[in-house]
């Protein structure tokens, strides 16, 4: 086995945070009357050469890996995971902590952290002299290190991403994550096996997904996917977007477009005061909920993925149509969530966004001229309200990423004054009308108009609703004169 490196001076503090953890201190007392080996492997030895502290703790064991999770968790009082009993592995959760434990993959520990995914991940501490002498047995067998500190993700071996086709994601997630490079190694290894990708698991997928969408600027990294034709094969969909010509109010054809809408969300969610001014603060409350802001960039990557089988062109050569394109993006997005086990509730968000995404620009012309109803606000708010703020998140970006010449110069400005107004709508009319009694309810078309209840009961309710939305009724007599004419 390779020689212990010396630790970086600036661990001290975090080496010892490590040995106080009480899990480690019983795990370390189990293993060594059991006579086995245990490693402090992965994300954990990798933070720490970041200067950080890991959260979750990744423990390779030479043999008996199971029973000796057991073991840990029946002293913690814990809980026992079986993750794989073939693999060998599995998971003790304590106290919020969650500690992974995985069997040696071969018969010593550098030819296991070989089988590894890149040498940044490939570097162990034995955790018996950690605990009870503080000796930091820093073991780099690869030159993880060096890898680490010159901002490389450095594939360990070519093949590595034919056992395991998701490691070509997880290179650019932690390019972007940590701020890396990928190496022309690596690099060249993914444009090698990435149609082996279709393989994974759609689950595994999501989570990696995820993690990579949530840092702040993913635009480059995505850029960087579609380059080495990774991104393709995660979403063959968008493969049909390229080539695919738009109308004057475009500068890009529909791929380019998307990607560019990516990039202006991002930049949208960063400063969004630069656009919506004081409603900016909406804007980021919203992007800051569960996973918001991962959703809003699937949804504007996506917005436009109906275009391709809806484009038509018009009399003039260079003029297209996209009629309904909205509708059949959402029902391809499904299909893509379907795929990557994605939640209802994020299925529902996305598709949201994408359904009502032209809304906006729809209304935005009546909007200028001053013609806009309350009634087509009220809509228009309502249809939107658990995304309202990610709609116009999203249309800000969706105008910022078209540039042709018959866009108007003030489009921007204009939305911003239509968001603006749809909030005033929702702040002024509709919250407050929620917290005062229905001026009439279903019992009162029972005992007034003798109805029986059914689909005519939610269509004049509604019908009232609306009216008070919209200052035309205010009163129980008011609002029924209004079911009377309605019948």
């Amino acid at each position: 086995m390779t020689a212990p490196t010396q630790p970086p001076p600036d661990l001290v503090r975090l080496v010892r945070q490590l040995q106080g953890r009480q899990a480690l201190q019983v795990l370390a007392q189990l293993a060594a009357d059991r006579h086995l080996e245990v490693y402090l492997v992965g994300g954990v030895v990798r933070e720490l050469g970041r200067g950080r502290q890991a959260p979750d703790l990744d423990l390779a064991v030479n043999r008996h890996a199971l029973e000796l999770a057991a073991a840990l968790a029946d002293q913690l009082g814990g809980t026992f995971v079986l993750l794989d009993e073939r693999e060998r592995t599995a998971r003790v959760v304590w106290q919020g902590e969650n500690l992974d434990f995985a069997e040696f993959r071969a018969p010593d520990l550098v030819t296991d952290l070989h089988k590894r995914d890149f040498t940044i991940n490939a570097m162990a501490i034995s955790l018996i002299p950690l605990m009870r002498a503080g000796q930091l047995e820093w073991l780099d067998p690869w030159g993880g290190r060096e890898d680490l500190e010159a901002g490389r993700v450095q594939i360990l071996a070519a093949e590595n991403f034919h056992d395991d086709p998701l490691r070509m994601l997880r290179a650019f997630r932690f390019a972007a994550t940590h701020g890396l490079t990928l190496t022309a190694d690596t690099w060249a290894a993914i444009c090698k096996y990435r149609q082996e990708f279709r393989r994974v698991a759609g689950e595994r997928i999501h989570q990696e997904l995820f993690h990579l969408l949530g840092v702040e600027r993913t635009f480059p990294t995505l850029v960087q996917m579609d380059q080495a034709g990774l991104l393709g094969q995660i979403f063959p969909e968008l493969e049909d977007l390229k080539g695919v010509e738009q109308n004057g109010y475009h500068h890009l054809d529909v791929f380019q477009h998307s990607m560019l809408a990516v990039d202006c969300l991002e930049q949208i969610l960063l400063h969004p005061q630069d656009w919506f001014g004081d409603l900016g603060r909406v804007i980021t409350d919203y992007a800051r909920r569960d996973s918001k802001a991962v959703l809003l960039k699937l949804a504007a990557l996506f917005h436009d993925l109906g275009k391709p089988q809806t484009q038509e062109r018009r009399d003039d050569p260079e003029r297209f149509t996209f009629y309904h394109h909205e509708r059949l993006g959402a029902e391809l997005f499904t299909q893509i969530a379907w795929r990557l086990r994605f939640s209802q509730e994020e299925l529902r968000t996305v598709v949201r966004l994408i359904e009502l995404h032209m809304r906006p620009f729809l209304l935005l012309p009546i909007f200028r001229q001053g013609e806009l109803t309350l009634r087509a606000l009220g809509r228009l708010v309502k249809a939107a309200r658990p995304v309202l703020p990610g709609l116009f998140a999203l249309a800000m970006a969706d105008s910022l990423a078209g540039q042709g010449l018959l866009k108007p110069a003030d489009a921007e400005a204009w939305l911003a004054d239509f968001c603006a107004a749809a909030y005033q709508f929702l702040t002024e009319r509709l919250e407050p009308m929620e917290h005062r009694p229905r001026l009439i309810s279903g019992d009162d078309l029972i005992q007034e108009f003798h109805l029986t209840p059914g689909p005519q009961f939610r269509q004049l309710l509604e019908a009232v609703e609306e009216a008070c939305l919209e200052g035309r009724i205010s009163t129980r007599q008011q609002a029924l004169d209004l079911v009377k004419k309605l019948l």
